[in-house]
């Protein structure tokens, strides 16, 4: 079975908005509150972190389903929420995507870089 693909205007609302609102599936299948964070896009995949690194609420929520939704400018995404490979050598170039895309943060930006936060890298597919 091939993954569902973002399409080209769903990743330019990712790569046009500062902000996303993400929400965790809860164990009962509901979904939680959502969470403003930040997101990027990296040939054609999208990819968040949590700033906090494990302890944020958010983001001990995706261990339970690994799936929720996320709204980003027009588009309202149910999404499958992937643990990064940190194998693959692909966070430092998350970690460029970042720096290029929130420049203007130098603060927050060392912070979504840190070893924290990419420990908590995950990927978002479209289901």
């Amino acid at each position: 079975m091939t993954a569902k693909a973002w399409t080209e205007a769903e990743l330019a609302e990712v790569d046009g908005n500062d902000e996303v609102e993400i929400a965790s599936l809860r164990p009962d299948g509901e979904l939680g509150g959502s969470r403003t964070i930040w997101a990027v896009s990296l040939d054609g995949r999208v990819y968040v972190r949590s700033v906090n690194g494990e302890r944020s609420v958010w983001y001990r929520a995706t261990r339970h389903r690994h799936a929720g939704r996320l709204a980003v400018g027009s588009v309202v995404a149910d999404v499958a929420m992937h643990d990064l490979d940190h194998a693959d050598g692909v966070e430092d170039r998350i970690d460029a995507a970042y720096r290029t895309k929130y420049a203007g943060y130098p603060g927050p930006v060392a912070r979504i870089t840190a070893s924290q936060a990419r420990a908590t890298t995950l990927e978002l597919t479209p289901r």
